[in-house]
């Protein structure tokens, strides 16, 4: 190539990190690149729960857009923030090495708790996602569960202004920003599940650019790859996405090798049904249906019905006030 890779990104802090990560190693393979920068609806609309906002690809639409009409070669993504069907002409070229993919427990100052089962009663504690809410509220029912949006910067300084006592982030956003310490204890799998795919970053190109698909494919990682393909397989067969409380973590057991856990909750956390198995890493998508399908089996089918029948009643109360 002669012009520079021209590479998709959102514009927070947190997506021009990996962008710049993704172009350091098209550096390192003697490819130049430039960012190109999108705010998306999902970064303009703070003042909403994205449950309410009520619509898949908030942080990816507008980039794969113009990654479709060609004003870009590639995108860049937080895995977790893809729809698990690929829009059509695009799909996910290479998945960069995981970060620890776990949720990560963060205070205020004078908050003395290491651990949610430290807070006091009554403890406010922030969270922008349906998953985190639901196991929270199984966890600790007793909590005050706040509704915190921004990007990760934005919700460090909510939390020293005191608007929560405490809240939940992605452990990898806030080490790959360089602040890890700002950690205060870790959730670990399989008694608490993270977003399926978190941690991972996606490359996303059109299907039939060859040039630009021999490139980025030397950026695949296997391991994370298939690791997250039995995790989004399982996503996908629940039909989940940010209305939806689904978790996922693939653990490498001495037992078991390496084993796939699922959650499905509802809202309110009064019902969890969680499950597990061994992944076939021949056809690790095979793994996430099949416990998607044991899931559905042991109750989740039920919550989930519940929850898209919620969701209907919601939207028909809001066309009938518009």
């Amino acid at each position: 190539m002669t012009a520079p890779l021209r590479i998709g990104t959102r514009s927070s802090e947190l997506a021009l990190f990996q962008a710049r990560l993704v172009a350091s190693l098209l550096k390192d393979i003697g490819v130049d690149s430039e960012l190109v920068t999108y705010t998306t609806i999902g970064d303009r609309i703070l003042d909403k729960p994205l449950s309410a906002i009520g619509e898949k690809g908030l942080f990816t639409a507008e980039l794969e857009a113009d990654l479709l009409a060609g004003r870009t070669d590639c995108a860049v993504h937080s895995l977790k923030d893809l729809p698990t069907a690929d829009p059509a002409g695009l799909f996910v070229v290479a998945m960069l090495e995981r970060e620890d993919p776990r949720d990560a427990f963060v205070t205020r100052p004078g908050i003395t708790a290491t651990s949610i089962t430290e807070l006091p009663e009554g403890a406010k504690v922030g969270t922008s996602s349906l998953r985190r809410r639901a196991q929270l509220r199984a966890l600790r029912p007793d909590l005050e569960v706040c509704e915190l949006r921004g990007n990760v910067g934005t919700r460090l300084r909510k939390i020293d202004e005191g608007q929560v006592d405490a809240a939940l982030l992605a452990a990898a956003g806030l080490r790959r920003l360089g602040l890890g310490h700002r950690i205060v204890s870790l959730l670990d799998a399989p008694e608490w599940l993270g977003a399926p795919g978190q941690g991972a970053i996606a490359v996303q190109a059109r299907e039939h650019d060859e040039q630009m698909l021999s490139i980025l494919r030397q950026l695949d990682h296997a391991p994370t790859r298939l690791a997250v393909s039995a995790e989004r397989a399982l996503l996908a067969s629940l039909e989940g996405g940010c209305q939806v409380p689904i978790g996922a973590a693939t653990l490498d057991e001495p037992e078991y090798g390496l084993m796939l856990h699922g959650i499905v909750a509802s809202i309110d956390g009064a019902t969890v049904v969680r499950g597990g198995l061994p992944i076939d890493v021949q056809d690790p998508a095979a793994s996430g249906r099949e416990l998607a399908r044991q899931l559905h089996a042991a109750g989740g089918a039920g919550i989930l019905a519940e929850l898209r029948e919620a969701l209907a009643h919601k939207n028909s109360s809001t066309e009938s006030a518009t």
